[in-house]
Formats: C-alpha cells, structure tokens, sequence
C-alpha cells in the first residue's frame, strides 16, 4: 500500500515477502539472459507504525537521482531509455548494477506527521540459481541475491529509525532466511474513549528495540511456503499528551519485551511481484507470545489475507484485498490490529481484531501512463459479536501511475485518498498492497 505498511510488515520482506518471487515463473519479473538474479511477509508490528516494508521498494527511486553509473558494466552501455519505445526507463540501470545502492525515501505516513526522509543503502550479492530435475527435465531457478542493508530516517513528529538487515537464501537446502534488528524512536497519536468525555486523542512516544529471524522453505516444486519466524520487542512506552487525561492512561506507560514465536504458510502464483497484472497471494501466520518464552504479554496474534489480480480487455486490471487480524489474550495496546487502507492513519481506528476490504481498478490507457480508482471499508471491533455494532470505516481515492522499469513491471507514482476525516498522499513505488 503507501508508504505505511516503516510497521506492517523487520524484514522478512526483504527476501520472501517484499519480494516473494514464485520461483516457477520468475522469469516474468527478470531477463533471460542471467544478468539479474530475482530478489518476503509480514515487518514486525513495530514496522507496521511507519510502513518501512513499503520504502524497500524504492530502491527504483534511487535511481531517479544517481547520475554516476558507477555499477555499470563495461560490457554494456546503460541507458535511460527503453529499447522499444525511447521513453524514460531504469530497466537497464538495475539489470547491470552490483555492489552498493543507496536508496533515499520519501515518508508520507499521516500518523508519523506526513512528511520525513529517509535512507536505505543496500548491498546485493547475486546467488546462485536452484537446480533441479523434473520428470527428466533439468530446471534451472533463479534465486533471489544476498542483501544486506540498512535504514535511517526522520520524520517532522521527531520520529527517528536506525535499523539493520540480512537476507539470503541456503541454496542446498531451498530455505529463504532474513534477521533485522535496530532501533525506533515513535511519535505516535492512539485515539481511546473515556468516559462521558468520548473519543480523545492521546499521545505516546515509543522506543523499541526490535529483533526478528525467519525460515520459510519450498515445499517440493510448488508455489507454496512454510516455515517459522521469531520476534523480540523491547519497548519503552511513555505518554506525551495532554496531562489532563494522564490518569486514564498511567497503566500503559511501561518497559516491556515481547518475545514471539510464529509459523507461516503462504501461496503465491502473481504473474509480478511489483505491479501485478494476474494470479493470487494467499497468506496466514500465527504468532504466540507467553512467559514460557521470556515475555511480559500473554497472547496471540493471527494475520490472514488474499490479494487476487485480474485483467480485463487488456487495459483494465482489477485488484482485491481481504485482509483480517485476530488476537487473543492481552496484547499491549500498540501490537492490537488496527484499519490500514489509504487515508486513514496508522494505528487510528484498533480493536482485538479487524476486517478490511479493498478494490482497485487501473486503466492503462497509454503504454506508459495508468490511471488508479480505490475504495475499501472494514471495521475494528474486540469481539465478534459485536462486529454488527461496529461502524464501517471507509475511504476511497485516485492517482496515476508510471512505468519506470518494463522488464521488471515496475509502476510508480502518486495516490490521493480520503477517509473519514482527511486527505492523504502517498508516494507508491509497485503495489499498495505490501505484506
């Protein structure tokens, strides 16, 4: 989605879920000729604040402003403009860069003050392909490259990151693994009722020093995954608001850990792991902390979604999101699911657990240039008795997109959105949708 989701999703994106390629048709997302090897789910709650999952995809906007090829190969000559039709184009650029990318951001998360900078330099390692034999046939997979990275970003609530990352694969054993850690400084608005008083906004600053490691293997030579993932979290909680409702909230100040074993299954048969035209991701994980594992939270957390992608008359491609979250137990109040479409803020609509619907409709009325429609609803709500109760929280909006890099599907540009009380914008680099 936007730039939200530097929380939703530290970074298992970077190698299976950022970029969760389906090894069976990678060769719709890179070239033949074996130049570029193909670089995955949920960032941890704490990403989820700032939506980081989503900046990894600029590692394209970097390359909007490098005017040094200083990764050029001297075998090729790399130009900025396609081979087909002469329009600008990063194709090449990417295709023929190794070593060092510094990628910088642009933060346009309205909870974190909408507007912050950020960069992320990135190292790439290429991999060597999986080689397997099927039914007598020798199949050679491209495999995703070795990244190692890291992040650092302001935003003008004060809200700062330091973050680091590894991702890679063990090619023997067909197994994707990603560890992160680093450290978040959070300015952020929750919004509680109180009493005859009603809804109030309260704020908090959060620092939180995450960690998190995951394993997602192959299974046999399909389009599915499994594996396991765990999830440390130290938090430093304190309120910064308005002191006449400190009493309302002195019990959520608080030095904690959340230490969080999960298992994942996934499914994924996208024609593009950017801007998708056709196919399905289909996701679930769960997520269990408890003192037998060092934390102060008992609870669980469950997290299940589809994004399902269809074109229609060559030019139309229409998109939908079914997108649920369940705890169970006492989580703490800043890991509870929360509304996260278009112009809504991050963490502003929350309960026990949330249901969230999207469509989303691009006409590609030049070869280049597309025009967006969206428009989703759901509701947060902490027991499903009352989901009836709850009111539908909708937002809708438009924008267009680019194609930056062909070879790779890659559209970028700008959304506008509405929700129920403002307008937001959102710089978006491949597909909203970001898990």
């Amino acid at each position: 989605m936007q730039f939200r989701q530097l929380i939703r999703q530290l970074f298992v994106l970077i190698s299976d879920s950022l970029f969760p390629i389906s090894e069976y048709n990678v060769e719709n997302y890179f070239p033949h000729d074996g130049s570029f090897s193909d670089s995955k789910h949920q960032m941890i709650v704490f990403m989820r604040y700032t939506g980081i999952q989503k900046y990894i995809l600029l590692l394209f906007a970097a390359l909007l402003f490098q005017n040094h090829l200083s990764a050029q190969s001297p075998k090729k000559t790399i130009s900025f403009k396609d081979s087909l039709d002469g329009k600008f184009d990063v194709s090449d650029y990417v295709i023929y860069a190794h070593g060092f990318i510094p990628i910088p951001l642009i933060i346009t998360e309205p909870a974190l003050g909408g507007f912050g900078l950020a960069m992320i330099p990135i190292f790439l390692n290429r991999s060597t392909p999986y080689i397997d034999t099927i039914k007598g046939k020798v199949k050679i997979t491209p495999v995703a490259p070795n990244i190692t990275g890291g992040i650092v970003g302001y935003t003008v609530n004060n809200t700062w990151m330091l973050a680091g990352f590894r991702s890679g694969t063990l090619i023997k054993s067909r197994i994707k693994y990603m560890i992160g850690g680093g450290y978040f400084n959070v300015n952020m608005s929750f919004y509680r009722n109180i009493g005859q008083e009603g809804e109030k906004e309260l704020a908090f600053n959060i620092k939180t020093i995450p960690g998190i490691v995951q394993g997602i293997k192959r299974i046999g030579y399909s389009h599915w995954y499994a594996g396991v993932k765990y999830m440390y979290l130290h938090t430093d909680v304190s309120y910064k608001g308005d002191k006449q409702w400190s009493q309302y909230v002195d019990s959520l100040e608080s030095k904690s850990n959340v230490s969080q074993p999960g298992l994942v299954v996934e499914l994924d048969n996208r024609d593009n792991i950017f801007t998708p035209n056709s196919g399905m991701k289909l996701h679930f994980d769960a997520n269990w902390s408890d003192d037998f594992f060092g934390s102060d939270y008992n609870f669980g957390r469950f997290n299940y979604y589809t994004y399902l992608y269809k074109t229609f008359a060559k030019k139309f491609v229409g998109g939908l999101r079914i997108d649920g979250q369940q705890t169970a137990g006492e989580p703490p109040f800043f890991m509870l699911p929360y509304i996260d479409m278009r112009g809504i803020p991050a963490m502003r609509y929350q309960g026990k657990a949330d249901l969230i619907t999207e469509l989303e409709m691009r006409w590609d009325f030049k070869q280049r240039w597309s025009l967006m429609l969206f428009s989703g609803t759901g509701k947060a709500f902490d027991e499903w008795k009352y989901f009836g109760e709850s009111d539908w929280i909708t937002s809708y909006g438009t924008g267009f997109r680019y194609l930056l890099a062909r070879k790779f599907k890659l559209r970028a540009g700008v959304d506008v959105a509405k929700g129920p009380e403002n307008w937001a914008y959102y710089i978006v680099f491949g597909s909203n949708w970001v898990k």
